[in-house]
């Protein structure tokens, strides 16, 4: 994936191989950054901003969601 990219929530789901709810809560918590383009685009994440959440997850609770290695 490029640098800047913006991933959807279907992309993240499958990278980190949880369900899209998972990720859209992570999202409505604010624990995972978003854009949100409106109409039927949904939510875009940038790579930089799912890479920082991950770096907290490893470093936080354990049971916040499965995060692949």
């Amino acid at each position: 994936m490029a640098e800047g990219r913006f991933l959807t929530v279907a992309d993240v789901a499958e990278l980190l191989q949880v369900d899209e709810q998972t990720v859209r809560r992570w999202i409505r918590e604010r624990k995972l950054a978003a854009h949100r383009f409106g109409g039927k685009a949904g939510y875009r994440i940038q790579r930089k901003d799912l890479e920082a959440f991950l770096a907290t997850t490893r470093e936080g609770d354990p049971t916040e969601g499965k995060v692949a290695a």
